[in-house]
């Protein structure tokens, strides 16, 4: 097995992935979901399409800021508009603007779009595939050139799909990525059509393919076994439809059943991770059914096979599930556990021993949460915090003496009026005080570091980035138990933290307190 390996892993998640229903990333969200994906090792990371909102082109300006240890941010648009000359147009000029080494462009290879949908011929078509690339090219260290519904294209008429790829290629694309855009592509047409690609086609290729046929992940492995170097697709799986190619199958598909580096053991450590912090940010419920990194991809629930595990873990499961930093599960009793509680303990700094009885005291309190709807991924805050208490390393800072919420509304067409009173004693002091704010869960925020301000000026730099609601029981309707994700940070850096109750409002108190609890714990460090 090789120690380093040329293909590369292109995430699409904050472009591609976005586009699925339910999903809208804030920049910040965008900011956090990089970050991570940087951690695991991805190469690339389409960050969005800086000429089409703000949102984008707010993502680009901040994300050069960040430090990244390895993957390469890419900006993503459309060739240049037919009749305009590339250095005139206003979506490559955004490209170019965004600031990026790395540009990916998508052109039209199926005939019947330039014909159908941009009324332009077939050879101005190539023309504007190539000279948007040339015009990348004088801009940019690297395009991508995304040959939008190439295996359709190609099926229609195999002799202009070519000669898109051809023109991209005389322009000296980077890259040509092959892209199943509709998602409807068999594996055996995509291993046919690569391989008469090759026959003319030198630069190196890509596959970027869609699932509306559930072939995305067997497509993606089979193009790479036909010489593609690099895969496109997004974390769970997000994309527009039914999808995209899912990322948390096919890193570990290459790695572990290929044998192909294309990420590191300890990269490959934090896919389960990543992939439910993602879930977490996108504000969805994590696919527990999900191969590899679900809850249920190594649980265990018949009795023959809790029997056969018990002797063997190879009986009833193909990978171990710590390689990709998932756990084993028996449904009647939870058997494992620990070595997660000690691999996020090393992540924070915390040095203690598998055998310390604390241990079990962290990992049941975990399982107590989580029974009540907690849920840790992208609320790393309130973990460490929790793993700070079980250690008698956390200190109360302040103490809550009562709090009161008020939400007025006069008349029919004014706007609610928010507002917030709080007593707190810090030591032998105790302020009481009150704030206004755009809603009662911010009227509070701003009560509580009014009241603390005096005592803890640092907490003047911490900012609510954002603040999200999930509803954990629909079946009980107004009453239903709510977990909030808060995002929170101090310009030096970002944290989740997490609270869960039937009631909002005291979900919300819950992690506004970690969120605090965490800033000043990491200012006394």
């Amino acid at each position: 097995m090789s120690k380093l390996s040329p293909l590369k892993v292109y995430d699409t998640t904050l472009r591609d992935g976005s586009q699925a229903e339910e999903i809208a990333f804030s920049a910040e969200d965008k900011i956090r979901i990089a970050q991570k994906l940087d951690e695991l090792g991805i190469h690339y990371i389409e960050g969005g399409w800086p000429g089409s909102n703000p949102k984008d082109l707010q993502f680009f300006q901040e994300i050069k800021s960040i430090p990244l240890s390895q993957t390469k941010i890419v900006a993503f648009g459309s060739t240049c508009r037919a009749g305009t000359l590339p250095q005139n147009d206003p979506n490559i000029q955004a490209l170019i603007e965004a600031g990026t080494k790395v540009v990916t462009i998508f052109g039209k290879s199926w005939d019947i779009h330039p014909i159908d949908a941009l009324n332009i011929t077939l050879d101005q078509n190539l023309e504007i595939i190539h000279h948007s690339i040339l015009c990348l090219k004088n801009h940019v260290s690297e395009v991508i050139f995304d040959a939008e519904h190439f295996f359709d294209g190609y099926k229609s008429n195999p002799q202009y799909a070519l000669s898109t790829l051809k023109v991209a290629q005389e322009a000296k694309a980077d890259w040509i990525v092959l892209c199943d855009t509709n998602g409807g592509t068999f594996p055996d047409e995509v291993q046919a059509i690569i391989n008469e690609v090759k026959k003319s086609i030198n630069v190196p290729l890509g596959i970027h393919v869609h699932n509306d046929t559930e072939m995305a992940v067997a497509n993606t492995i089979l193009a790479v076994k036909e010489g593609v170097l690099m895969v496109h697709g997004t974390m769970n799986g997000y994309g527009e439809r039914c999808g995209n190619a899912n990322l948390c199958s096919i890193i570990p598909n290459l790695k572990l059943k290929m044998g192909i580096d294309c990420i590191t053991d300890g990269q490959l450590k934090k896919i389960t991770e990543t992939s439910r912090f993602i879930s977490e940010i996108a504000n969805l419920p994590h696919d527990k059914y999900l191969p590899y990194v679900g809850d249920s991809a190594f649980a265990h629930k018949g009795g023959v096979h809790v029997s056969a595990i018990r002797k063997s873990d190879a009986m009833y499961e193909h990978v171990s599930p710590e390689r990709v930093g998932n756990r084993q599960r028996v449904l009647i009793s939870d058997l494992s556990g620990e070595s997660n509680i000690l691999y996020k303990a090393a992540e924070f700094k915390i040095d203690f021993e598998s055998k310390d009885p604390r241990v079990k005291e962290i990992l049941d309190n975990l399982k107590r949460l989580e029974n009540q709807g907690f849920q840790f991924e992208g609320a790393e805050g309130s973990f460490e915090i929790l793993i700070k208490k079980a250690l008698g390393q956390h200190k109360k800072f302040f103490e809550l003496m009562g709090f009161r919420v008020m939400v007025e509304k006069k008349a029919e067409e004014e706007v609610p009026f928010s507002e917030a009173t709080i007593m707190v004693r810090v030591g032998d002091q105790v302020e009481h005080t009150a704030a206004v704010g755009n809603g009662p869960v911010n009227a509070l925020d701003n009560a509580i570091r009014k009241a603390l301000d005096k005592f803890y000026p640092e907490l003047k730099e911490v900012k609510l980035l954002d603040y999200k609601v999930r509803i954990l029981s629909t079946k009980d309707g107004t009453g239903a138990q709510t977990r909030v994700l808060i995002e929170s940070g101090d310009g030096k850096s970002k944290w989740g933290t997490v609270g869960v109750s039937e009631n909002i409002i005291q979900a919300s108190w819950q992690a506004l307190v970690d969120s605090i609890d965490y800033k000043l714990l990491k200012e006394k460090e």
